[in-house]
């Protein structure tokens, strides 16, 4: 807040302080702007009234609930585009590698590849400024090639094979932030969605790759929630219209000063007759788990992986006149059969994040009967009265194991020193090229590469340079997640992260159980309670 602005509210509540109490300011909000007067015109050493102010707003809310915060006016943009859809600028995904700019990819249809930006490119020059070898930072980068929709920026490119910069005017343009992450077929009938986020468009997202993988004689779908902690509500609730029947409850909102709201269903889903699978883990949160819940809570799908993380608080955004922004909890949502799955957080906020990271430590991640809730937090399900849990996140159907076959500290060391993620990135641009002539398409790549000895070799000599010390029995355990995941890497940086999941999944135990369950009727039947085990 500007001094200016804090003065004036200050004025204004000490000078109307009847009028503001008649509309239901109380008398501590009174007693809070005087003390700010005071402290700005008596004090005996200067104050920075700005400072203390946001201080005050982020311990008020601190003492609320762990989801109301405050954010400064310089960090609202940046929270809340990933949540907005898109963003304006030259529409390319990067990566800093030895103090350069290495284009990943130009985003399809968007400015840079307009101009003819490939993939490899370097950034050298931005509107006249030396960028490469200057120590720049990812903020640094986005900072000068953002700016508004129909403005230019001059770029210099190095390009491989070419002896001179290549010089480039790019009009910035709308960006889409994409919450889909991949939409494929697993097997001939059996369609795969991973949502990242719910951002304003996920939902129109969902409905194009569900319209092309019916195109593809898709029957039954995968939708992959893991590590999506959520977003806006909305997209959670039209996506799981389209799962449901008509007028079935989606999820209602109820709070001191929220009314009951309730959110159903529709008719002419797209997807009513297809078999479901949902796919959880403690990273899952928020608008995941009402997705999760309306489809559990209906008997409409099956949920698979690990309980969720917990959030059933919703929050909307209340701007400040300086540009800040509050966002405040007004309600909690309750699934269908009417659970709260909010993690308790009476106990205080270190204590309730800490619940998260507790999983970790206390079995709960890799065995599923070391979670034990209470009788007081179940509940039935609608259709088939089957006993489901609140009070602490969705609780699977079938529980998946975190996969600990192939950690080893070797492989740990490989990831926190960004080791691998830099190394195949450097590989990868080296050999684009080659890979891409041996490899006319993804299908080929996917079923003929292999990571060879030149590349592991490579990799470990990367590891040895960033302090990483090769260990043969401990690669020998990870080996293959290394070379899946180095493989994974090739794709994406090559074609896309549709294909970097293609790669990635292929071994992924969850949705391999997925595919047992959909596949199977009788079973599928039997987890949902249409039919007696036998």
């Amino acid at each position: 807040m500007t001094k200016r602005l804090i003065l004036t509210i200050v004025a204004a509540l000490l000078l109307q302080g009847t009028a503001l109490r008649s509309q239901g300011l109380t008398r501590e909000t009174f007693k809070l702007g005087k003390t700010l007067a005071l402290l700005e015109t008596i004090y005996v050493d200067s104050v920075n009234i700005s400072a203390l102010t946001e201080q005050m707003i982020i311990n008020t809310l601190r003492n609320l609930d762990p989801h109301s915060v405050y954010i400064p006016a310089k960090d609202v943009q940046e929270e809340n585009e990933p949540l907005q859809g898109n963003f304006e600028g030259i529409g390319i995904q990067f990566n800093l590698l030895n103090d350069t700019i290495i284009i990943i990819s130009p985003i399809p249809g968007g400015p840079s590849e307009k101009v003819g930006i490939i993939a490899g490119d370097r950034i050298i020059f931005i509107a006249g400024e030396k960028v490469a070898g200057m120590g720049i930072s990812t903020t640094g980068v986005q900072k000068r090639l953002r700016g508004p929709k129909g403005t230019k920026v001059d770029v210099l490119i190095f390009r491989k094979g070419e002896k001179e910069l290549l010089d480039f005017t790019i009009t910035r343009d709308k960006i889409p932030v994409n919450s889909l992450d991949a939409a494929y077929m697993v097997t001939n009938n059996v369609g795969y969605i991973k949502l990242s986020r719910f951002s304003e468009q996920t939902a129109v997202e969902f409905s194009q790759a569900v319209e092309k993988l019916k195109m593809r004689k898709m029957e039954h779908l995968v939708i992959d929630l893991r590590g999506n902690s959520g977003g806006y509500m909305i997209p959670a609730v039209q996506i799981a219209d389209e799962l449901l029947k008509d007028e079935e409850l989606i999820v209602y909102l109820e709070g001191l000063h929220t009314s009951r709201q309730e959110y159903r269903s529709m008719p002419s889903g797209e997807l009513t007759r297809a078999r479901v699978a949902i796919l959880l883990d403690e990273g899952s949160a928020s608008a995941s788990e009402i997705l999760a819940g309306a489809v559990q809570d209906w008997d409409r799908g099956v949920i698979i992986g690990r309980r969720s993380f917990g959030k059933g608080l919703v929050q909307n955004r209340f701007p400040l006149p300086d540009g800040s922004e509050v966002r405040l909890t007004v309600a909690r949502y309750y699934t269908p059969s009417g659970r709260s799955i909010q993690t308790p957080y009476d106990e205080g906020f270190d204590k309730y994040f800490q619940t998260f990271y507790s999983r970790y430590f206390n079995g709960e991640l890799i065995h599923p009967d070391s979670l034990n809730l209470p009788d007081s937090l179940k509940a039935l399900t609608i259709r088939n009265k089957r006993v489901v849990y609140g009070g602490g996140g969705i609780s699977p159907d079938i529980f998946i194991p975190v996969d600990t076959t192939y950690y080893s500290d070797y492989y740990r060391d490989l990831i926190r020193t960004s080791t691998l993620t830099n190394y195949m990135l450097s590989y990868t641009d080296r050999n684009r090229s080659d890979i891409a002539r041996r490899y006319r398409s993804f299908d080929l790549f996917s079923r003929e590469y292999e990571i060879d000895a030149a590349a592991i070799e490579g990799l470990k000599a990367a590891g040895e340079k960033n302090g990483v010390r090769f260990d043969q029995t401990q690669y020998n355990l990870s080996a293959p997640e290394i070379k899946s995941v180095m493989k994974a890497l090739i794709a994406r940086d090559i074609w896309d992260m549709n294909e970097y999941f293609m790669v990635i999944n292929e071994n992924d135990q969850a949705i391999s159980k997925a595919l047992e369950v959909l596949n199977d009727s009788q079973l599928y039947e039997t987890l949902l309670g249409y039919r007696k085990p036998q």
